[in-house]
Formats: C-alpha cells, structure tokens, sequence
C-alpha cells in the first residue's frame, strides 16, 4: 500500500513519522544540553536514517522532476551513507576502540570510494545501473563482513567482565543493533520489495534507540542522586562547579569531579560519559596537576571550600 501517489510504502511512511517525531524531541532536548555529545551522534544517525527511508521510499518514480539516474544515485548514495556511519556511531557512542581506524579509514576506503567511482562515475559514463551494481557491491559486502566480525569481535571484547557479572542486556541489545547493518550491503545484490528492506534495516535503529534510551535514563538518575548526596552535604553543584572554575578546570573535568564528589568509581563513570577509563583517568589526572593536589580526596576537600 502506497502513501500520496507516491512510491513510499505505508510502513515505510510510518517509520519516517515516528523518526523525525524522534528527531524535534531529541533536538530540543539537545538543545538544554549542548555538551552531550552522546546525543548529537544519536541526531545524525536520525537524520540519516530519514533520509535513506525517504530517498529509498521515493526514489525511482518517472513523475518527479529528477532523472532516474539522479534519483538512483541518491538512493544508492543514501544507503551508503547510513553503512558509512554505523561505525563511526559505534565508535563514539558506545567506545568500541577497535573501530576507531575503521570509521577513520577503512569506510572512506571501502564504501564511500566503490560509490563515488561506481554509482557516480561509472553509472554516468555508461548508464546501466545493473554494471554498478555487479561491479561496485563487491569491495563493499566483502568489507561489510569482515567490519561487522571486528564490531562483534570489540563488543564482546568490552563487555567480557560484564558477561561474568551476568549483565547480559546492553551487549545482546548491541549484537541486535548492529546485525542489520549487514543488510545493507546485501540489498545493493538482491532486489527485495521496499517492505523487507525497510523492516530489516529499521529495526537496528529500534534497538540502538533502545540503547540510548536506557542509558539516559541510567545517567539521569545517577545524576539525580549526586543531587541528593549534594544536598545531604551542604555542598551545591554550583558551589563545587564555580570552586573549580578557579582552577582552570574544563567543562568535561568538572562533569568528572562532580560524578567524584557522588562516589562514583572510573568505570561508572566512563559509562555515563561514553567514554573509557582510560580517559576518565586523564581528565582527573589533568585535575589533580591544575590544584596541585595528589589524590581524589584532596581535590574534593579543595574544592569543597568556600574560597573569599
């Protein structure tokens, strides 16, 4: 079933609708919050998205004022885009390390270059759109593998302790999230109905917004009980954040005293940041060398004084 004369399935029209629904709520939220980068990759993987559905909705269709062939060069070039930046999201967002020379590298390598010579260059030269996609899917679907075995690989890597804890959600989520990254590679060699393509690919969005989500969520409350201990002390955010400020101390270093002052460890940390230990270190590191102090306790007791 179609939607508005155009070639854009009911399905696929719903996901467009709950997407950019997801994308003015997540914007604006944003917008209270500008520092959290988690969420500004979050808003690219939308809009991206929404462009793969529509273009891949709407495009080819004779009525509108656009050659085929430009039209299949945007939806071809739409998909690869989406296949472009699921690693470099999983990098970010979710510190997979592994990936770091991949979504630097290895893609404008083996996608975004097969594209611009084959579905640009080749398809404008020749015009068979069939040659391209003989030819031009080759290095992308081998490469789609062997990423999507790294991204299993660096997953399964990162949540190894957590998986002796019995904390099995976040990475079962992740395995389910980026599984269908897969499929679209596939798609540029098998000709499936619009319904299949859109289900297939929407639903590692389904599970990475999931994801996202619930780690909101967890990080909301665990900003809500530094609040709690805060008022418990006597100490306000405020104060402890303009004590710092003296120092010198950066937005993130403060971010990263404030989670010290509640009581939590690196790793919990690192979590709610999105970031690693390794740079939770780093940053606290560059605090202690700012007040000149040796240890957590004596930065907090530092920066728990009223300075006149």
């Amino acid at each position: 079933m179609l939607v508005f004369g155009t070639q854009i399935h009911i399905v696929t029209f719903i996901f467009i609708l709950l997407e950019t629904w997801m994308l003015i709520f997540q914007f604006f939220y944003y917008l209270f919050r500008p520092d959290d980068k988690s969420r500004l990759w979050y808003l690219f993987l939308l809009i991206l998205l929404l462009f793969y559905n529509v273009t891949g909705g709407l495009f080819p269709d004779p009525k509108l004022n656009l050659t085929i062939q430009t039209q299949e060069m945007i939806a071809y070039g739409s998909g690869f885009l989406m296949a472009s930046y699921f690693p470099f999201y999983f990098y970010k967002a979710f510190d997979l390390k592994p990936l770091r020379w991949h979504a630097l590298f290895g893609v404008p390598l083996f996608l975004i270059t097969p594209y611009i010579i084959f579905f640009i260059v080749v398809y404008t030269i020749y015009g068979n759109l069939n040659t391209s996609l003989k030819y031009g899917m080759i290095v992308p679907f081998i490469y789609a593998l062997v990423l999507l075995w790294v991204m299993f690989s660096a997953i399964r890597k990162k949540h190894g302790k957590n998986r002796n804890d019995k904390k099995y959600l976040e990475e079962i989520m992740m395995y389910f999230a980026i599984s269908p990254w897969a499929a679209l590679a596939v798609f540029g060699f098998v000709e499936e109905s619009q319904l299949v393509e859109v289900l297939v690919t929407n639903t590692g969005i389904i599970a990475i917004s999931f994801l996202f989500m619930w780690k909101s969520i967890k990080s909301t409350r665990e900003e809500h009980s530094r609040l709690l201990k805060f008022s418990q002390t006597g100490i306000t955010p405020q104060m402890l954040e303009d004590n710092a400020r003296i120092y010198g101390l950066t937005k993130t270093e403060i971010e990263i005293v404030h989670f010290l002052s509640s009581g939590m460890n690196n790793r919990t940390i690192a979590e709610t940041l999105f970031i690693s230990e390794e740079t939770v270190k780093k940053h606290i590191y560059n605090a202690f060398r700012k007040t000149s102090v040796k240890n957590r306790q004596a930065l907090l007791y530092l920066l728990r004084k009223k300075h006149t």
